[in-house]
């Protein structure tokens, strides 16, 4: 097991939610079809005939609600892998509790349904009263339902046994090193949802449109441990997210520029080769100089040795490493929209030209030199807290991938 495969390993943790619903459904019989003279059924190998349902559908929406809402929570912080979700450690026990209260509810909608079983039975029947019969003889006792209806969960490590053939190895070192794509896409599908539900065609926005934004943050935050190239995605967000304004409607130049940036979430490999491009061009550059030039004598206070008795020492040398005293970020997004690596649509262009004007406004005002930001310059991001407003309630919109 390679290296990374492991450090991303002791960073995660597997969360299986095991919810089972009742179906209500049976397979459908001939014997169940009425048919006209002269009709005639296809041959089974041709065409199946589908199934009945044995109850009102909508008596079991609350489990199946109970069940989205679980997988919500663990997308929220984590994405999909090995049937369960990979979900940072540290988000580990804020998961757990989530999930028992859903277990909670899930039991008791149980029990409510259980108890009104046979009168949701007979209220069915009643609606279809041509269709009785076949109700009525594929109808399963209320204690077979009762175990078709349960909802767990496990948290569990991932590991490997100390002896595994080099083959399995390098399945689970693929596997993990997929992680990575999972969660671009699954961000790239939220920030699809976003642009159309939200942003396209609207002159302002009130600031219910940027809680998909922070969700969308966080996510990449947690998992940061998954792909390098994450965390400058993250500052670019934080850095978006710092300058709209706490009250009131978003509107303007700044709308646009969050739109630019849910276009770059929205497209995978653009918003990995952003991320890889800032890295590149963030990393200092450390010039060779004559040795001669290199050498200084500080001004260094002589060391007091552990006696009475000072001794007279020779300055220690420094060496200063020489660093380019101006960070050119000119060529920030080199490479990384690259035409002649990918087709582009004109959407995608003029949000690379939303973003590159923000970069050369930030070259402008100072080669990103306002230290009173540190967002701009830590490799950690700062958390963003959310307003106090109506984004308290961040669980109402449904996304699924």
């Amino acid at each position: 097991m390679s290296h990374e495969t492991q450090i991303i390993l002791d960073r995660m943790v597997l969360v299986k939610v095991d919810a089972n619903i009742y179906g209500a459904r049976k397979k459908l019989k001939k014997e169940d079809l009425v048919l006209a003279d002269g009709s005639k059924l296809p041959p089974e190998d041709l065409a199946s005939l589908g199934s009945k349902r044995l109850i009102d559908p909508d008596k079991l929406t609350v489990f199946n609600r109970l069940k989205k809402e679980a997988e919500r929570i663990c997308l929220r912080v984590g994405t999909r892998f090995l049937g369960g979700f990979a979900v940072p450690v540290e988000s580990a026990a804020s998961i757990t509790a989530e999930l028992e209260r859903i277990a909670l509810d899930f039991a008791a909608a149980k029990t409510e349904f259980i108890a009104g079983y046979d009168a949701a039975v007979t209220d069915w029947v009643v609606r279809h009263p041509e269709f009785a019969g076949i109700i009525e003889q594929a109808v399963d006792s209320v204690e077979f339902v009762s175990t078709r209806l349960s909802f767990d969960f496990l948290v569990v490590s991932v590991g490997l046994p100390e002896s595994l053939p080099p083959a399995d190895v390098a399945r689970l070192d693929s596997k993990i090193g997929s992680l990575s794509e999972q969660m671009f896409y699954e961000i790239s599908v939220e920030a699809n949802q976003l642009i159309e539900q939200s942003l396209l065609g609207k002159e302002q926005v009130t600031r219910n449109a940027l809680r998909p934004i922070r969700r969308m943050r966080d996510k990449l935050d947690g998992l940061g441990f998954l792909d390098h190239r994450v965390a400058p995605v993250v500052s670019t967000i934080d850095d978006l997210l710092a300058r709209i304004p706490n009250k009131g409607a978003i509107e303007g130049p700044i709308l646009q520029e969050i739109l630019a940036t849910a276009m770059l979430l929205s497209d995978p490999d653009k918003t990995r080769r952003h991320g890889e491009g800032l890295l590149v061009n963030q990393t200092p550059v450390v010039e060779e100089t004559d040795v001669d030039e290199i050498v200084e004598h500080a001004e260094l206070e002589p060391p007091t040795v552990p006696t009475a008795t000072l001794v007279a020492t020779e300055p220690t040398p420094v060496i200063v490493e020489t660093v380019p005293d101006s960070h050119d970020f000119t060529d920030l997004f080199d490479g990384i929209f690259d035409d002649e690596l990918e087709p582009e649509s004109s959407a995608d262009d003029w949000a690379l030209e939303i973003l590159l004007e923000k970069s050369q406004a930030k070259l402008e005002t100072g080669n990103f030199a306002d230290e009173s930001n540190p967002s701009e310059h830590s490799a950690q991001p700062e958390t963003v807290t959310e307003g106090s407003d109506d984004e308290a309630n961040d669980s109402d919109q449904d996304y699924w991938f």
